[in-house]
């Protein structure tokens, strides 16, 4: 009898540890969903395709271009471009875009960099703050694009400003 009570003992000690171990590792598969979860809300998806552009051949002077990253800036990956004054170009659902600047910040001024662009398919947003000037002003920001139905993007933009 007594071998019995140890025995029951030890198998229950051994059942409840199971559950534990199976309590503790959900938990862990949670928190990396949660991890994955934020990591997804830094770049808000929907159904906005925004393709990479060539740089404008219609740009001759002044403009600010911008890609998705420093990598893609450099391999000329650029998904922005504008005259620095009046047109913004952009690839969006499978078409080329010439669109008209609302409004844009004065560059040289500010440390902040801000434009609007809209029409009747698009509103965007572009922001970025000033990281580094030399020859031309360098950027980081986001760029956030909007279509009536409600549908938004929003990703990291890095790229610069000059003449």
């Amino acid at each position: 009898m007594k071998y019995l009570i140890i025995f029951f003992s030890a198998f229950l000690l051994v059942a409840c540890k199971k559950d534990k171990e199976t309590v503790s590792d959900s938990t862990k598969t949670d928190s990396t969903n949660i991890i994955n979860d934020s990591v997804k809300s830094d770049v808000q998806n929907t159904n906005i395709e925004i393709g990479v552009i060539p740089f404008p051949k219609e740009i001759k002077e002044c403009s600010c271009y911008f890609a998705k990253n420093k990598a893609d800036f450099e391999n000329e990956k650029y998904i922005y471009a504008d005259d620095a004054g009046k047109t913004a170009y952009m690839m969006l659902d499978g078409k080329r875009l010439a669109m008209n600047l609302i409004s844009s910040s004065d560059m040289e001024v500010d440390e902040q960099l801000t434009k609007e662009i809209e029409n009747e398919n698009y509103k965007i947003s572009v922001k970025g703050k000033k990281i580094k000037h030399e020859e031309a002003l360098l950027f980081e920001g986001t760029l956030t694009i909007e279509k009536p139905d409600g549908s938004k993007t929003t990703m990291p933009i890095y790229g610069e400003c000059g003449c």
